[in-house]
């Protein structure tokens, strides 16, 4: 039971952490491409490879931290989901070089983030 509590926990410290960054993003840079989506997937991918290759190799990680951070807190906070609308938004409403735009810019800078989480990992160690 504990372990649903953990993620209930993370989830909801994560929904309101992108909620808050999508609020800051649109208000500093506007919404003619989702930005705090874009912020929030690049941090996020950031923050999953840097917790989970210094769980993997540096850190002894209980199943509850990650529970809380991995799958609570990142699960809530990433927003793949609301990626994959809002670029399918930006396409029907003719906005196709937004839509590709948003597609290759979350998928490769999130990969890039992810991997630049994964050597800063390695440099802490």
């Amino acid at each position: 039971m504990i372990r649903y509590v953990l993620i209930a926990l993370g989830a909801m410290l994560g929904a309101n952490a992108r909620y808050l960054v999508g609020v800051w993003a649109g208000d500093r840079l506007g919404a003619s491409l989702p930005y705090g989506t874009f912020i929030v997937n690049v941090t996020g991918s950031f923050a999953l490879g840097l917790l989970t290759a210094l769980a993997a190799s540096r850190l002894n990680v209980s199943n509850e931290v990650r529970l809380f951070f991995a799958v609570g807190f990142l699960g809530a906070y990433t927003t793949f989901s609301s990626y994959a609308v809002e670029s399918l938004a930006l396409a029907r409403a003719g906005s196709f070089w937004f839509a590709l735009i948003n597609i290759l810019a979350n998928n490769l800078i999130g990969l890039v983030a992810a991997l630049l989480g994964i050597w800063t990992a390695r440099l802490l160690g």
